[in-house]
């Protein structure tokens, strides 16, 4: 994450908590079958962001760690877990690496959700390989698709978003760019077993209030980057979104992949 300094989610936090789609259950009922979790196991979430994800998995572990490098991600996910008292959760503020230097438990799991695309990825396998137990893994979570057909609402929301924010995705201090190299090549160069899994497609609704809240919650759609001209770009969006649909309501269908690299036993 260093090319993109330190500010890459900042003031992003309460947008992310609150509006970032749910993972549906069918992801997490995936991962309890397909690692057998029953209670007994440890569980690392890297990249955790706000902790959705960690906190479902508290009923099938016996302990959980959510791993994040911002520090503001780490707070609210310690304080949605303090108001919903839902199992044994460690929040780490900092890198794997970090973690590693103080900590030596072993996990059956290890969850990167929507996160692997900003870290190192060999360095990170590297890391985790001597983390994981015999039979476990780690799961890459991702509905990233290049080749998606977008809905008419879906490309008249990206065109406001252009016109405001500019052509170039900004992250951090940098611009992004996504990884030429794909997860499944970077998993299989690794010491790990490479399975590729697709889950059922699942549809999510949005509203304008929910579309503004997810786009403030990116990297590059922090509210930071419009200065003063947030009233003035929200108008534009209600706008343009309302002209495309008078009910407000915008459908999208999500197909999940799940890259897991496998431990041998």
């Amino acid at each position: 994450m260093n090319k993109y300094g330190q500010d890459l989610f900042k003031g992003t936090s309460r947008y992310y908590s609150k509006y970032r789609p749910m993972y549906p259950s069918s992801l997490i009922r995936f991962l309890v079958e397909t690692f057998s979790l029953n209670g007994e196991q440890n569980l690392l979430d890297l990249g955790c962001g706000t902790g959705q994800l960690t906190i479902r998995f508290s009923d099938w572990c016996h302990k959980i760690v959510g791993i994040d490098v911002e520090p503001e991600m780490i707070e609210e996910a310690a304080r949605i877990h303090q108001e919903v008292r839902m199992g044994q959760i460690e929040w780490f503020n900092g890198t794997l690496e970090q973690y590693t230097l103080e900590n030596h438990e072993h996990f059956s799991l290890v969850t990167i959700a929507k996160a692997f695309h900003w870290m190192d990825r060999p360095k990170v396998l590297e890391e985790l390989f001597d983390m994981i137990s015999p039979g476990g893994g780690v799961a890459i979570i991702d509905n990233y698709d290049p080749n998606q057909t977008l809905k008419p609402w879906q490309v008249r929301f990206n065109e406001v978003i252009e016109k405001w924010y500019g052509k170039d995705r900004k992250a951090g201090n940098s611009t992004y760019t996504h990884p030429v190299t794909s997860h499944e090549e970077v998993i299989s160069h690794s010491q790990f077993d490479l399975e590729v899994h697709t889950l059922p497609t699942y549809e999510i609704t949005w509203n304008i209030e929910s579309l503004l809240g997810n786009l403030y919650s990116t990297s590059y759609g922090s509210k930071r980057f419009l200065g003063s001209d947030i009233s003035l770009f929200e108008r534009d969006v209600r706008e343009a979104m309302l002209d495309i649909c008078e009910s407000g309501e915008y459908k999208e269908e999500l197909t999940l992949s799940v890259k897991i690299g496998r431990k041998g036993l």
